[in-house]
């Protein structure tokens, strides 16, 4: 595996010298930040942070994300632009040496938690989701900002993309992603790179708009749009884990034997009742079994990129509530220690 870590760009407190420090680090996933939704990105701006992590000796082959616009997912007449734009982003970032681009498609919000700072028994905090909090929570009001919501949207905005999506249900929706992908799939594979959709995070229906990445059903007719290598999975053990009723290491095993997992994000959950907290990644903390998960990446031969996934804030650390440095250090190097557990068992 190539072990890989989320770095925000320059305006990122934590620098590409820190996450070097960290043993075995590959990869930094990244982006870039200041280009809107559906343009392109400039060559100058790939080429800078590519420099950038380059000087602490590591590499840019994930990127995270390149976002994919409404029209598409709505798929209106003004799609076609935009993805003529995603495919020359695919282009460029394919030139500079991307292998993978991470990229959802959820309507309107990424991920969605009720909670940023919920205390636990040891005094860290984290992220969570209770269903007795959604209920009071109103994203047309306009002031809501979460992490992992378009900020930029005002309160018309997401009026306007509310009504919009009444004609949009889950069928729909598949519908338009298989349009998006029969579009930059070959444009991915002429470049090398893999495309990796990450499940939806919770992954079922929110605010009355539909989910699709959710399950081993979907994930499966997912697969099927476009039955290419190229098209695969960011498959976040945390997202699919948060309904009990997936089997995160059967689906691992099942993805991973058909080479269609590019990334991993590995982090636990803990399953409470109306929802679920994270958790830090030790097995203990949560109710994933994660030496489950990675056993059957090592049992598969998967040679991919993993990166550990949303963190708690420790020891008094301050910033982005879920990408602190030293929480996902932590569970990092306990990554680092499962698969090397695998990988001695399975040679012995």
């Amino acid at each position: 595996m190539k072990l890989s870590f989320r770095w925000y760009g320059e305006q990122d407190r934590i620098t590409p010298e820190m996450i070097a420090q960290i043993p075995n680090m590959y990869s930094v996933v990244t982006a870039v930040y200041d280009v809107p939704v559906g343009e392109v990105w400039s060559v100058e701006s790939i080429e800078r942070l590519k420099a950038r992590a380059a000087l602490a000796g590591l590499r840019t082959e994930v990127i995270e994300s390149v976002p994919v616009h409404e029209d598409i997912k709505l798929g209106l007449p003004t799609r076609d632009k935009y993805i003529e734009a995603y495919m020359e982003n695919i282009r460029r970032l394919g030139k500079a040496g991307v292998k993978c681009i991470c990229y959802n498609f959820m309507p309107v919000f990424d991920w969605t938690r009720t909670q940023l700072d919920k205390r636990a028994q040891d005094g860290s905090t984290s992220l969570v989701y209770y269903a007795k909090q959604l209920e009071h929570m109103q994203p047309l009001s306009g002031d809501m900002a979460l992490p992992g919501w378009d900020s930029s949207y005002q309160k018309e905005d997401l009026k306007r993309l509310f009504e919009q999506y009444k004609a949009v249900d889950s069928e729909k929706l598949f519908d338009n992603l298989g349009y998006f992908l029969r579009a930059v799939i070959p444009v991915a594979e002429q470049c090398g790179v893999n495309m990796a959709i990450h499940p939806d995070d919770p992954p079922w229906d929110i605010f009355g708009l539909p989910r699709i990445i959710t399950d081993e059903a979907h994930i499966d007719r997912f697969l099927k749009l476009v039955d290419s290598p190229a098209n695969g999975l960011t498959l976040c053990t945390g997202s699919l884990g948060a309904d009990g009723r997936n089997d995160v290491v059967k689906l691992v095993d099942k993805y991973s034997r058909m080479g269609r997992i590019h990334f991993m994000h590995i982090r636990n959950v803990k399953l409470v009742e109306g929802g679920f907290e994270e958790t830090a990644h030790e097995q203990r903390c949560g109710s994933l079994n994660m030496a489950g998960i990675v056993e059957a990446l090592v049992k598969n031969g998967f040679d991919g990129y993993v990166r550990p996934d949303h963190g708690r804030m420790i020891w008094g650390e301050t910033g982005k509530p879920g990408y602190g440095l030293y929480d996902r250090a932590l569970g990092a190097c306990y990554i680092n220690g499962l698969f090397d557990a695998a990988q001695h068992f399975l040679n012995a």
